[in-house]
């Protein structure tokens, strides 16, 4: 059984057997569900002060104080197999979630969108996008939410738009809030594609241990029976065409950008893009340990030829292709621009953060979540960015000096 104590109420909804705590734990690894972030800035606030940092180093959870959250899987399932039908009825309405619902965006597209928050028990962490595309020959779909339980809604959810068979599910990278619901579609006969530069961080000790809090902080959604689930076809080169029916899904490599695996995945026939995390739309991204120089990079690659629409990682879709894509590089060159220049001067960060006018962007959603822990993920980046440019000018001038 992959979900524990989560019963049908209908309409492809589920709900726990039990009422789940109603603490809002934010959950504050790279917060919408990558690698841990960068330490340093203090835990993040959350309406019932327990919020959590992880150890960037180790990954642990720094505060506790989670107690009942952790061992809710396995009252659960003592109360299933007591058949505690009162309590359920009991705590049925406070804890019954709305179910998932596809908002068609385009001929043949589905679109499910996030909520911009943090990941937590609260929301499920249904906090990025997902969406699927019918063609002919099968349905594709683009990442796999945030937990089994999403990952269910959206199954039958694609059975209510088409009896077309689930063929493939494309992964555009293994942060948390997007492959937790993988296992859900496999069992439905999938075939998981993802690029194989993922495959180092999902075999690490950081996955394994960001599983392990994930457990904890969003219980039952995320609990014992939810596992990682590894890609059935990994990719290696730049591009890979698949052949669904008479349509051609393009699937292109784009990292390292937000992360080394990044995929952007397209249907040239009805003018889509899905492009995971490499654009956030209408709000403030989650920079985290990524490579922000060749981000930027790609998504001037993409900007060069927009799409008619594009379907972010998270954010609201955008019929105005450029919105979204300029949006995320504007800012992703003004976090280098500003954290550079103090690196440089080696002005201390939190001197440097104040001094910063941010008023283009402290309206976005997110910016209070995000920006801070955005900056000082930059400004260490460019710090070690200098450092490491500093000593190849060194040694380059070293072997001149040589020279007779």
């Amino acid at each position: 059984m992959w979900l524990c104590g989560l019963i049908p109420t209908g309409g492809g909804r589920l709900r726990p057997a039990l009422g789940r705590s109603q603490a809002n734990v934010a959950l504050r690894l790279d917060p919408h569900g990558g690698r841990p972030a960068s330490a340093g800035l203090g835990a993040l606030s959350s309406k019932c002060g327990l919020a959590t940092l992880l150890d960037p180093h180790g990954g642990r959870p720094a505060s506790a104080g989670l107690g009942a959250l952790s061992r809710l899987p396995s009252v659960c399932r003592r109360a299933l197999n007591l058949g505690l039908a009162l309590a359920c009825l009991h705590f049925g309405a406070q804890a019954a979630e709305p179910g998932l619902r596809a908002v068609q965006v385009s001929d043949r597209v589905w679109f499910f969108q996030g909520a911009a928050a943090l990941g937590s028990a609260a929301n499920r962490n249904f906090i990025s996008n997902a969406g699927f595309v019918v063609t002919d020959g099968g349905v594709v779909v683009v990442d796999a939410l945030g937990s089994p339980v999403l990952a269910a809604e959206m199954l039958a959810e694609i059975r209510r738009v088409t009896d077309q068979p689930l063929r493939f599910v494309i992964v555009t990278h293994y942060h948390a809030d997007h492959i937790y619901g993988l296992q859900v579609l496999k069992d439905a006969g999938a075939t998981i594609v993802a690029h194989g530069a993922a495959g180092e961080y999902l075999h690490s000790d950081a996955a394994r241990k960001r599983l392990a809090d994930s457990r904890q902080l969003m219980a039952p959604w995320v609990n014992q029976d939810t596992y990682l689930v590894a890609a059935d076809r990994w990719l290696t080169g730049d591009e890979t065409r698949l052949r669904v029916g008479s349509y051609d899904v393009l699937i292109r490599h784009a990292g390292p950008a937000h992360t080394p695996e990044d995929l952007v995945v397209s249907v040239p026939r009805l003018g889509v893009l899905f492009t995971g995390d490499l654009v956030f739309s209408g709000r403030l991204p989650f920079v985290g340990q990524a490579d922000s120089r060749r981000w930027i990079a790609a998504l001037d690659r993409l900007i060069a030829d927009p799409p008619r629409l594009v379907i972010p990682g998270h954010g609201p879709v955008s019929t105005d292709a450029l919105a979204g894509l300029v949006l995320t590089r504007d800012y992703l060159l003004f976090l280098r621009s500003a954290m550079g220049e103090a690196a440089r001067k080696l002005e201390p960060f939190e001197q440097a953060y104040a001094a910063t006018d941010w008023s283009r962007f402290e309206a976005l959603p997110m910016f209070g979540a995000a920006n801070r822990m955005n900056a000082y993920n930059t400004y260490l980046l460019m710090e070690h960015q200098g450092e490491h440019q500093g000593k190849h000018q060194g040694k380059q001038q070293g072997g001149q000096a040589t020279k007779p």
